[in-house]
């Protein structure tokens, strides 16, 4: 599928069909809720693996919701008579939502997928037909220009990034709308950019329908169609991040060599945000032969940007190759055409000496400290979404060690972070552990070995007393001398306060 042969949109100048297609959909449970409840778990869990067959089979009546899943979300044709007693469907065919088809009946132009917002709001992406469901691999591998619905990655990115109040917020590659959509709940001003004027035009539809602000749309790539004034309190990107051979399809891939994309967005969002502001993006990167990949990382933090990167997953070259031809169908074509581009990717990889490719998050966030902190580490593990709090809570514990030396550390007062629990592990029988383990139950659910000085203290942090008495406490249990143990323990104290296992109290 082409540009040329992509489906007509809708008109993004008429807010008021939007608004009364809205209602519409609202009257009749047209809601990520009331889809749930009308096809069932295994049905709905379904269509993100591009299998519609079950959603079909539960939506064999003719109750409007049934109606509107098969004509919005399985894109089926449905009879104008019965889709005309409850949509305005004289003016949803003016305005393009709506096109006649043969036999009295009409089909959607567009998918339209409900989709829950973090305040129980009612929102509604729009994208290009048969993208809401699993993604591109059905649409076909040339499909060049399409706009996708929200996938995972669009979740993911949505649930890490900061959400607080903030005057000014920028999406770049804005795609069907998702983040500008979250965005434009706390900013002022939202600014979503991308290279495609369809995803543009999409975007426009998807704040219409439901009901947000609308935001300010610029075409361009990455930073271009950036002011070289404007600066920004939060910078938002799930770009095209896929590394492969060419360009061939704008949604996913970025057109520079390797990982020069993602590398180019990191690098040039320090200089667009304000001070205190972040900028959150999902990436890939490349592990390359002889080459140390966090030291990759590192390098491309912007000056003056605190950093936490977090890899969540690594593929060795030919996994990746295989689920990015996947993605786009290519399995389902021609055999020898499969094959060429296959190799067309191991030679790129080969090439470059890549052996494996990295997924994950990258928070910046400017900050005016002589001496940023860059933490990149690998977490492969089950977090809690969603996640910003606790990425803003990461930042806010930095400036918290950064402005505490050891003394400082001693004087405070920490509590222990609710949730935590203690692990012993040993042998059974043993009188004593091998080894203690305090475990998160939320945010990165993150475990940390301890020792017996370590674990003690975090069990008796309740903001009561300061660090060094609690120290001075413990020598005393155990027969140490508490000078020395004072002059230990703070590096402990410091990692626990790091990965959030205690908290300030004061």
């Amino acid at each position: 599928m082409s540009n040329a042969t992509l489906s007509p949109l809708p008109s993004a100048d008429r807010p008021d069909v939007a608004a009364r297609l809205r209602e519409a959909l609202l009257a009749a449970s047209f809601t990520a809720d009331g889809l749930l409840e009308l096809l069932g778990a295994p049905a709905y869990a379904a269509l993100a693996r591009s299998e519609t067959v079950p959603a079909l089979r539960a939506t064999r009546g003719d109750t409007p919701l049934e109606t509107l899943a098969r004509l919005f979300l399985l894109q089926q044709p449905v009879p104008h008579a019965r889709v005309a007693e409850f949509l305005p469907v004289h003016a949803c065919v003016e305005s393009g939502w709506l096109v006649p088809t043969g036999g009295d009946e009409m089909a959607a132009t567009v998918d339209v997928r409900p989709y829950g917002g973090p305040g129980g709001e009612d929102w509604f992406i729009v994208s290009d037909l048969g993208c809401a469901v699993g993604g591109a691999g059905g649409i076909g591998s040339d499909a060049e220009g399409v706009v996708l619905g929200v996938g995972g990655a669009s979740t993911t990115l949505a649930g890490v990034t900061v959400r607080k109040p903030v005057s000014a917020a920028l999406d770049l590659g804005a795609g069907s709308g998702i983040q500008a959509l979250h965005a434009a709940q706390h900013a002022t001003r939202v600014t979503a950019t991308d290279l495609n004027p369809r995803a543009l035009h999409i975007t426009a539809l998807t704040l219409a329908l439901s009901a947000a602000p609308a935001a300010e749309l610029r075409e361009g790539s990455l930073f271009e169609p950036v002011r070289d004034d404007e600066t920004y309190d939060l910078i938002v990107s799930n770009p095209p991040f896929v590394i492969s051979p060419g360009a061939r399809l704008t949604y996913r891939d970025g057109g520079m060599g390797g990982d020069d994309l993602c590398r180019s967005l990191v690098q040039g969002a320090g200089e667009r945000l304000n001070q205190g502001g972040f900028a959150q993006f999902l990436a890939n990167w490349q592990h390359v032969e002889g080459e140390d990949w966090q030291d990759r990382l590192r390098s491309w933090v912007p000056r003056g940007c605190d950093a936490w990167i977090v890899q969540r997953e690594v593929q060795d070259v030919t996994q990746y190759a295989e689920l990015w031809l996947r993605d786009a169908g290519d399995h389902r074509g021609d055999p020898a055409e499969y094959q060429a581009r296959y190799d067309a990717w191991l030679d790129e990889f080969e090439a470059r000496k890549v052996k494996a490719v990295g997924f994950g998050w990258i928070t910046l966030r400017r900050t005016a400290a002589e001496e940023p902190v860059i933490t990149v580490e690998e977490w492969p593990h089950p977090v809690e979404q969603p996640l910003g709090d606790a990425v803003l809570a990461h930042f806010e514990r930095l400036d918290y060690l950064r402005a505490h030396d050891d003394a400082a550390l001693l004087a405070g007062h920490f509590r222990l972070v609710e949730e935590v629990v203690q692990e012993q592990v040993g042998l059974p029988g043993a009188e004593d552990p091998e080894h203690v383990v305090l475990r998160q139950h939320r945010g990165m659910r993150r475990a940390t070995k301890v020792d017996s000085v370590g674990a003690g203290f975090a069990g008796v942090c309740d903001g009561s007393l300061s660090a060094g008495r609690i120290l001075d406490a413990i020598a005393q249990l155990v027969g140490e001398d508490p000078v020395l143990l004072r002059d230990r323990t703070p590096a402990q104290i410091r990692l626990l306060v790091e990965q959030g296992f205690l908290e300030p109290a004061q």
